[in-house]
């Protein structure tokens, strides 16, 4: 059984998506469509933008659901996935990819959560840590006993957990996890604190637009970041991308689900390699690769 998987924000790069636009009608005809939707230029920052610009969150979720669901879109009777799950952002471009969200509807839904979380992050000083090498359990208790919010936000792969919350309470988080054993306690450049509760403002803003979405029976089922399993009710589908602004991202969970279902090969969907690395960490011999026209 095939997998296809959807990287999330932080795969950005200058100039992606241009080799889609030159190579296929259908891609220039959906960027086209894209930048009307979005109300500005997207094309020109995918394709000459600097890496700040790329940065921008209202830019960049855009640019990487794009970037996926474009590439994916023109692999036409060659995608043929047997199931699909997307890394937070990612998630959309895989509601897509098994037809349970039109294109349009779902760049929509992801610039209003772009901006929803944007607002959402300059509320509160806020930010994200990656701790490498401790035990998921050990992390979360570490952050359960430290004042303030601070929670395990995405889980990654075995030995790496990003931890999210209000800035003081990450510092102590990760001087207290550093104690603990912790090889790296890393703060992120990140703009705050993405599936944390400090989510909350844009969890609400976007459960109305996800309300007055359509959501269809998909074609194949989706693991979703909350629950880790296999979703093919669309309101299930509908009730856990909410949820997940404010969740942990399971993705190691995901992984393991996956291939415990029969998974047999994973293929990427969009910029970079990331998701391809993380299944690796879990078995080192696991059959990845990256979609191409």
């Amino acid at each position: 059984m095939k997998a296809y998987v959807f990287p999330g924000q932080g795969a950005q790069f200058s100039g992606m998506g241009k080799d889609l636009y030159e190579a296929s009608a259908q891609a220039k005809e959906m960027f086209e469509k894209a930048n009307e939707i979005l109300g500005f230029d997207i094309m020109k920052i995918m394709f000459e933008g600097t890496d700040e610009e790329l940065k921008q969150t209202k830019v960049t979720q855009p640019a990487i659901f794009l970037h996926s669901t474009i590439l994916a879109a023109c692999l036409g009777d060659n995608f043929q996935p047997d199931m699909v799950a997307g890394h937070s952002l990612g998630e959309f471009s895989a509601l897509v990819a098994n037809k349970t969200l039109k294109f349009e509807d779902a760049l929509s839904l992801v610039s209003k959560r772009a901006l929803a979380m944007q607002a959402a992050c300059e509320a509160v000083p806020s930010t994200m840590a990656a701790i490498l090498g401790l035990e998921d359990e050990v992390v979360e208790k570490v952050c359960a006993e430290v004042d303030g919010v601070v929670v395990a936000a995405n889980y990654n792969c075995p030995g790496q957990l990003v931890i999210s919350g209000a800035i003081p309470a990450v510092e102590a988080a990760c001087a207290k996890l550093t104690e603990a054993g912790a090889k790296r306690a890393l703060v992120l450049p990140v703009g705050g604190a993405f599936h944390s509760p400090l989510m909350q403002p844009a969890r609400e803003e976007l459960a109305a637009a996800i309300e007055g979405t359509t959501f269809n029976t998909p074609t194949c089922p989706v693991y979703q970041n909350v629950t880790a399993t296999a979703i093919s009710d669309p309101n299930e589908i509908k009730k856990n991308l909410i949820e997940q602004l404010t969740a942990p991202v399971k993705w190691t969970q995901i992984m393991n689900q996956m291939i415990a279902d029969g998974c047999s090969e994973v293929v990427e969907v969009g910029p970079g390699k990331v998701l391809q690395g993380l299944f690796k960490k879990v078995d080192r011999a696991f059959p990845t690769s990256s979609a191409v026209l």
